[in-house]
């Protein structure tokens, strides 16, 4: 059964988890940074690959609802983690917030399979991308060199284990502002390089059809929709309010919007252009069709040289931001947070543990190269739970709206729609990660799309 929640005091006084992993000291545009980094990664250079299963039309809206379901979910969260905190009841953890909303145990105990879930499969994700990106650059100045990709996600996992020594969820305000500016960044680059492909000699032939089938046609649609919750997703956010300095009330809002205005300048750039361009034979990373295994390069090697490196650099701070949940529990149990934060009592353990975990989730990455396939997985099984469902019955139980009312209808109907499209996504997200198991072989050097 879940644990009662303590006073904030007594909370920091007893939970090393708290008051070391997520000290509460930042400001509203640290949580903005934090959240941006959580949000708007690299995965929307995926956004075209949705579009495929999709098409223009529903493409779009897909993506407009996404983004106004989750900018109204996020908001709804913030706002009970406010109430609860005038109450005397500051939660720090998503799961400790749903247990004593929601009354049960079981809901803490879902909640951390859930994040566990999501914070593994980004940390692979991630891992993974990035030894895809330090692939494409050693293909392009090597072209018959012999390292594999694995070998590339090693280079990777050695760098996140130097980097998640980085003690505290604070402590990576200046690597997610700098995370920020990358994401605007790189999709600034592949947005002209793809207008510069669609507008040249080499342009590839614009197909924008769907699967012949209509059941094939229903199973990519519903992938491509957990693809956008992946991408639209975070799963973290209360952990992300616990970094703000107390009290906390209206801090958070002011980091969504921050958070939202480079959503909105991001992914619609990078959806449009690049499935403009590729169409029904975009890739799950637009780098790799800018950059065809059997033809030249579709536009400046320079510019896809850069923004190579700017999604590289920002994947470490996402690795980084998705660990904390999984740093975070483990500190509760393995550190003593009455000797510091540096001390030998607590420094071992941490290096350690953080240690195996990314060695795991590197070792994973290499094992299993699937980068769209896990995105899809991730976003039915993880991110709609958490994102799309959880927050709205949270502020139903909290806040009581009347049944006749707006607000409680509006809070009902996201909850079944997209209940049912978890269910249905999953089904589907995992078909097709079956259909490409025979595609690839353990530690292989190709991602599989």
């Amino acid at each position: 059964m879940a644990e009662p929640p303590k006073g904030e005091n007594r909370r920091d006084e007893e939970d090393a988890g708290a008051a070391f992993v997520l000290q509460s000291k930042g400001e509203w545009w640290h949580a903005g940074f934090h959240l941006t980094t959580a949000i708007v990664g690299p995965t929307i250079l995926t956004l075209p690959y949705a579009f495929r299963g999709l098409g223009w039309v529903l493409g779009l809206l897909s993506l407009t609802i996404m983004g106004a379901v989750t900018f109204y979910s996020y908001f709804l969260m913030s706002k009970v983690l406010d109430h609860c905190e005038k109450s005397g009841r500051r939660h720090i953890r998503f799961r400790e917030l749903a247990a004593d909303v929601l009354g049960s145990g079981w809901m803490f105990y879902f909640v951390i399979f859930i994040q566990t879930a999501i914070n593994t499969g980004v940390g692979v994700g991630a891992i993974l991308l990035a030894g895809e990106c330090l692939q494409i650059m050693y293909s392009s100045i090597s072209p018959h060199g012999s390292l594999k990709l694995y070998e590339f996600i090693a280079m990777v996992t050695v760098v996140m284990i130097v980097l998640s020594q980085l003690p505290t969820f604070h402590s990576l305000r200046h690597i997610n502002l700098c995370s920020l500016l990358l994401s605007l960044g790189y999709t600034l680059l592949v947005v002209a390089a793809c207008i510069h492909a669609g507008t040249s000699k080499n342009a590839p032939p614009r197909d924008y059809s769907l699967e012949p089938k209509k059941s094939a046609r229903a199973f990519s649609a519903f992938t491509s929709i957990s693809i956008l919750a992946a991408i639209f997703g975070n799963g973290i956010l209360p952990e992300i309010q616990a970094t703000l300095a107390p009290p906390a009330n209206g801090k958070m809002v002011k980091g969504l919007i921050m958070c939202y205005i480079v959503i909105f300048l991001t992914f619609y750039s990078a959806a449009v252009s690049g499935y403009w361009v590729f169409g029904s034979k975009s890739n799950s990373n637009i780098l790799k069709s800018l950059l065809p295994d059997d033809g030249p390069s579709l536009a400046p090697t320079w510019v896809l040289g850069l923004a190579v490196i700017f999604v590289l650099l920002q994947l470490f701070a996402i690795g980084l931001v998705y660990s904390q949940v999984a740093y975070e529990i483990m500190e509760k149990k393995s550190a003593d947070v009455k000797q510091g934060l540096f001390s030998k009592r607590n420094l071992i353990p941490r290096l350690i543990l953080r240690t195996i975990y990314m060695i795991f989730c590197g070792f994973m990455a290499a094992m299993l190269p699937f980068f769209g396939d896990i995105n899809g997985v991730v976003g039915a099984i993880g991110f709609i739970p958490l994102d799309f469902v959880l927050p709205m019955l949270l502020y139903n139980m909290t806040y009581k709206p009347q049944k006749s009312s707006l607000t409680y209808w509006v809070n009902m109907s996201i909850m079944v729609v997209f209940t049912g499209a978890g269910i249905m996504g999953a089904f589907s997200s995992v078909r097709k990660l079956v259909l490409d198991a025979n595609k690839f072989k353990l530690f292989g050097s190709d991602i599989v799309d």
